[in-house]
């Protein structure tokens, strides 16, 4: 899944999008709230980290302007203003969930999940679907209540990010998106064709149908 990560400090962003990437996720970093309303307009991000404080201007003000757009993507906030009054501010103006600096980088990664289960109706930290269970902690895979077998980080990415949107056509340019960052080079044209042959040998090919001239289904049932 592709998280949008709004943070004027580079240390922080750095450490930070290194950890998100451990834990199976791409980032793109938005160092002002300029070009993080660009990135939102072209890009499909599963979830927001907003800091309140950028450069030009406050980032609860582009809260705003999503919200009043009919924006729903969570967003979670992260900052270093820690009174209650900010927190309730944050909550009310729109945000999922609200973060103060500095943090333990275990709890934001265990608040992401949290926001992104219930997104997506999955309530479990193991997603499982038609016989397929995937576990996002230790990032293996089960077929048929079978043992646990491990993936790479690219077909976890793309698996999860199919299951958990089953039943619905994901073109190639959609799943590419999902895979890699913006800072990252391009990546190969034929690099969705290859991760899902690869997948089809774990799960079985019935499991990821191709429309053709469209994309993948992921068949939930």
């Amino acid at each position: 899944m592709k998280l949008l990560f709004l943070e004027d400090d580079d240390l922080l962003a750095e450490s930070l999008i290194e950890s998100l990437k451990d834990h199976g996720y791409r980032v793109d970093l938005a160092p002002s709230l300029a070009v993080a309303g660009s990135l939102m307009k072209t890009e499909d991000y599963a979830l927001v980290i907003l800091d309140l404080g950028l450069p030009d201007g406050s980032g609860l003000r582009l809260l705003s302007q999503w919200r009043q757009a009919g924006c729903l993507t969570p967003v979670l906030i992260l900052t270093a203003r820690d009174t209650w009054e900010d927190k309730v501010n944050g909550l009310e103006t729109g945000a999922d969930d609200y973060l103060t600096k500095p943090f333990h980088e275990a709890e934001l990664i265990a608040r992401i999940k949290a926001l992104l289960r219930r997104r997506t109706g999955h309530v479990a930290a193991r997603l499982t679907l038609n016989g397929i269970s995937l576990d996002e902690a230790s990032q293996c895979l089960s077929v048929a209540g079978g043992d646990w077998r491990s993936l790479t980080g690219t077909e976890f990415r793309l698996l999860r990010y199919m299951m958990h949107h089953a039943d619905r056509v994901l073109s190639k340019e959609r799943l590419l998106n999902q895979l890699y960052a913006l800072d990252q080079d391009a990546a190969a044209p034929n690099l969705v064709e290859v991760y899902i042959a690869r997948l089809r040998r774990h799960i079985g090919k019935h499991m990821i149908q191709t429309r053709r001239g469209q994309g993948y289904v992921f068949v939930s049932r």
